[in-house]
């Protein structure tokens, strides 16, 4: 008598690690989640931007008759968040455990493989009723290690916003201060 794996699954465990090893078993399709944009930090980052805008569109217009105007990202288009590729693998540990974890971010295609032995390095994830997350994945049947890099915060509001945050924020610094002097 065989075992039907449909109807009967094998039973996965949930291992926080930091380290497990074992063979690849499955590689899920992957699917995207969106990171949580903070709304404090966007509004003080979109108002520092401003003071940076303003005073530029000053000097622009001092400079020539007209303004272009630069459009920027709308603050809805700010607000959802980067997505990243969530795939969830299950591993065959050394022991005998299945352990089900999810690789945030791209991986090239051929980097695992169903049966590859592997070394993964995980950590939990803030909800208790996710998986843990792989943070590096050494895989011993190739010798590559691999590391799934997923956007930040910072990455997805961009260098131009960001630096145009510094220089409002140098700007109303300046400001401030020589407030304070007189």
């Amino acid at each position: 008598m065989t075992w039907d794996r449909e109807l009967f699954p094998e039973p996965v465990a949930r291992r926080a690690g930091p380290i497990i090893n074992g063979h690849v078993v499955k590689l899920e399709g992957g699917y995207s989640r969106e990171i949580k944009v903070g709304q404090p930090i966007l509004v003080a980052v979109l108002a520092a931007a401003g003071v940076a805008r303003l005073v530029t569109r000053a000097v622009v217009s001092v400079l020539r008759a007209g303004s272009g105007g630069g459009g920027g990202r709308k603050w809805k288009e700010l607000k959802k968040g980067p997505e990243y590729l969530v795939t969830p693998m299950r591993i065959r540990a050394t022991d005998g455990v299945v352990c089900e974890m999810e690789i945030h971010g791209h991986l090239p295609q051929s980097a695992l493989e169903p049966r590859d032995h592997v070394q993964v390095t995980v950590r939990r994830q803030r909800d208790p009723d996710l998986p843990p997350r792989v943070e590096r994945i050494v895989n011993l049947t190739t010798a590559q290690l691999l590391t799934p890099r997923t956007p930040t915060v910072w990455s997805h509001l961009g260098p131009a916003l960001l630096t145009q945050a510094l220089l409002g924020v140098l700007v109303f610094g300046t400001v401030a201060a020589c407030a304070l002097v007189t």
